[in-house]
């Protein structure tokens, strides 16, 4: 991997958070969601696909902690990465590291590509941001900065 694409996914030391790791001021599902503007369902969701496990009281009201924050950092900073949900739960689910790093590795090599192809983008927008060219397509610049996207042309024998 190129030097110049640092992912910075320190995933698994976010994902071993001990999830009864609780503290005294413990919030509700409305104030962990505001907390981090999502949706009560989305809580509810994550808690049952086995992501969260709030403390409970008073028969069914759930209570979030200072662990829950990470955890729901941690969640949240992975799907923006591009895990699945799955994903993140076969991280926090799995005792066996190497398992752990197969999926961290899988999601990094991903998360590492879309990366570069973001940086390309970036580039040739700033390329026609700085071009004065009235025929866009047409500028020679432009044109350089598209080429590699451009596939080879096929074997003749290939086309139709």
């Amino acid at each position: 991997m190129s030097s110049d694409v640092v992912v910075d996914l320190d995933m698994a030391a976010s994902m071993r958070l001990n999830v009864d790791m609780k503290s005294s001021a413990m919030m509700s599902i409305g104030e962990i969601a505001a907390r981090f503007g999502l949706a009560t369902h989305v809580l509810r969701h994550w808690e049952a696909m086995g992501l969260l496990a709030p403390t409970r009281i008073g028969g069914d009201r759930r209570r979030y902690g200072t662990g829950d924050l990470y955890r729901v950092a941690a969640i949240l900073r992975a799907k923006e990465a591009g895990f699945s949900l799955d994903d993140v739960r076969e991280m926090i689910v799995t005792s066996d590291p190497a398992e752990r790093r197969a999926v961290l590795a899988r999601r990094r090599a991903e998360l590492a590509r879309r990366i570069a192809e973001a940086r390309a983008s970036l580039k040739l927008i700033d390329c026609a941001l700085d071009c004065e060219h009235e025929d866009l397509p047409g500028c020679p610049h432009f044109q350089a900065m598209l080429a590699e996207r451009i596939p080879p042309e096929p074997p003749p024998h290939v086309r139709g």
